[in-house]
């Protein structure tokens, strides 16, 4: 819903270069390898018998100084000033070594990996000087900023949010990530920390580290896990912890209108086993321990505590299991502009399961499941893809359920042609004796782009949105691809709610927006600036909504 405007690329020495470079029309499109002089192996050379004689890493920085138009003096700066990403970080993320079989699988899957992290703007790995059953494979990888000092906008349903935040994606090459940042928005004030390490010690563990002092309140997280990061992976394992005071609004008509204290804590203990990648298919089972506890209060400084939920304690061993399928694809110009995306076409189903019980210190027995369900298809030569999934969570108590919402979504893709793309989504939510903290809302910060935000609540809602979308070669300063878009939404929300408010029925809105793909950032957003028109509007309700947020896709 929130976040950055020009994303806190104001004020650092990559967007001076860019923009400078831009009016020069001396800058270029990141590339991948310009400066390997490998060569590339023959059409009939065998590689699914060829041994990795060596892996050499092409670590690109973030201007690629053996293109003329690059090699200017302020990008030279630029490329020294940036700590590029270190060898051995690269190397972490691999799936093979030298002296290894050559596995196409292992490199596409390494690729991805490499692919998934923020400090990277692209990644591919190539075999190279192939002879005498050896290949030399080569990481090809390119940089982008990472270090992102200054100011945040972003305006939502009518609602205007802020901030101002040092933050390194990449620190000094490492993969490290530091954040602090202080940000005002539309349900609290924060100041907050955090530091994230995908490889600690150049290990698969991960920790992530987070503390915010909040307006109303705090924030505070550790979690330590080393996951199953790969398909073929055989053992995961990880510990995390949670605790969080807030105040929780309940929304009606785009207003706060009731709220109340929330302080949760949260406790999990996990453990995964998996036999790997079998004929293309991975089972993982699970197994662990959870304390999950919320304590409901009236909130400070106010007179409008008139819903407050119950206390809710659960303490539950519980079972899980996943089934994941490898049919991954990589396309461009879906969800992001000029950059590599992977979709997973196969399935993936996964559930959770356990039993809270009174001995153990629960508020009551109860059962709590969980479980998700995707699916994609491609038609017409790749030219049309479809995207299915759907997920129900809940809990059982005293014979009746509690808490329990169905969703279904689907997303579909037509490719017109290289510039241009169909898109269409359409969810679906049905809830049952939803928690008061949990409110099924529909806004202009969640979909229905022409209305307040979190404007209508109830147990179920429906979405149906339209888009056409534009990518074009334009580029200017060298920072942000540009893209655009004509949309339509429709959608509703109804049933109970906590207020009794009756529906609005269906409503409608139409627009037109810009995007901005960040390239030479680690931030990897696309930034939106949508014009929307509500057509059903009231008198309450503008006949213009103007939306400016960051969003991970298109």
């Amino acid at each position: 819903m929130i976040d950055s405007w020009l994303r806190r690329s104001a004020g650092t020495i990559v967007a001076l270069a860019s923009a400078l470079g831009c009016a020069m029309g001396l800058a270029a499109e990141p590339r991948l390898g310009t400066r390997s002089t490998e060569l590339t192996c023959a059409s009939d050379f065998d590689l699914s018998s060829a041994t990795i004689r060596s892996i050499k890493i092409d670590n690109g920085d973030i201007f690629d100084l053996t293109e003329p138009k690059e090699d200017i003096w302020l990008y030279r700066l630029a490329n020294r000033v940036h700590i590029r990403t270190r060898p051995s970080v690269i190397e972490s993320e691999l799936l093979f070594k030298a002296g290894d079989r050559y596995n196409k699988r292992l490199i596409d899957e390494s690729a991805r990996l490499l692919r998934s992290r923020a400090y990277f703007y692209d990644a591919k790995i190539v075999p190279v000087n192939c002879a005498g059953g050896k290949v030399d494979v080569q990481v090809r990888t390119r940089d982008v900023w990472t270090l992102n000092p200054g100011i945040s906008f972003g305006r939502s349903g009518g609602r205007n949010t802020s901030g101002i935040e040092l933050e390194e994606l990449n620190f000094l090459g490492t993969g490290t990530a530091l954040n602090i940042a202080r940000k005002n928005g539309v349900d609290r004030n924060s100041t907050r920390f955090s530091f994230q390490d995908a490889h600690l010690y150049g290990s698969r563990v991960a920790l992530n580290l987070g503390y915010a002092s909040n307006s109303d309140g705090s924030n505070k997280l550790l979690a330590l896990a080393k996951p199953f990061y790969s398909l073929d992976t055989r053992w995961a394992a990880g510990i995390s912890a949670s605790d969080d005071d807030k105040v929780v609004s309940l929304y009606d008509l785009g207003k706060a209108k009731d709220e109340f204290r929330d302080r949760r804590r949260y406790l999990k203990i996990d453990a995964g086993w998996s036999r790997g990648l079998i004929d293309g298919w991975v089972q993982r089972w699970g197994a662990g321990f959870v304390y999950d506890e919320s304590r409901f209060g009236v909130a400070p400084d106010t007179k409008n505590t008139n819903l407050l939920p119950a206390d809710r304690k659960f303490v539950y061993p519980m079972l899980s299991y996943e089934l994941l399928q490898d049919r991954y694809r990589v396309e461009q110009n879906y969800d992001q502009i000029g950059r590599t995306e992977d979709f997973n076409f196969g399935v993936r189903f996964a559930a959770q399961l356990g039993f809270a019980a009174e001995g153990l210190g629960s508020t009551r027995d109860t059962l709590l499941y969980s479980a998700s369900l995707s699916r994609g298809y491609a038609f017409n030569d790749r030219r049309d893809s479809l995207l299915l999934a759907m997920s129900l969570s809940g809990r059982a108590a005293d014979g009746s359920s509690e808490n329990r919402l169905l969703s279904a979504e689907a997303k579909y893709y037509q490719r017109i042609s290289a510039r241009r793309l169909f898109f269409a989504s359409l969810r679906a939510d049905s809830g049952s004796k939803l928690d008061l903290d949990n409110q099924l809302l529909l806004g202009g910060d969640n979909g229905l782009r022409g209305y307040p935000l979190r404007y209508q609540a109830g147990n179920k809602s429906v979405l149906f949105s339209m888009e056409q979308r534009y990518f074009t070669d334009y580029y200017p300063a060298r920072l942000f691809r540009v893209g655009g878009a004509m949309f339509f939404d429709i959608g509703k929300v109804w049933g109970e709610n906590a207020f009794g408010t009756p529906s609005r029925g269906t409503l409608k809105d139409v627009g037109f927006g810009l995007r901005l793909g960040n390239s030479r950032s680690g931030l990897g957003n696309v930034i939106h600036v949508d014009v929307a028109f509500p057509l059903d509007r009231d008198a309450s309700i503008k006949n213009v909504q103007l939306l400016v947020e960051t969003k991970k896709r298109f």
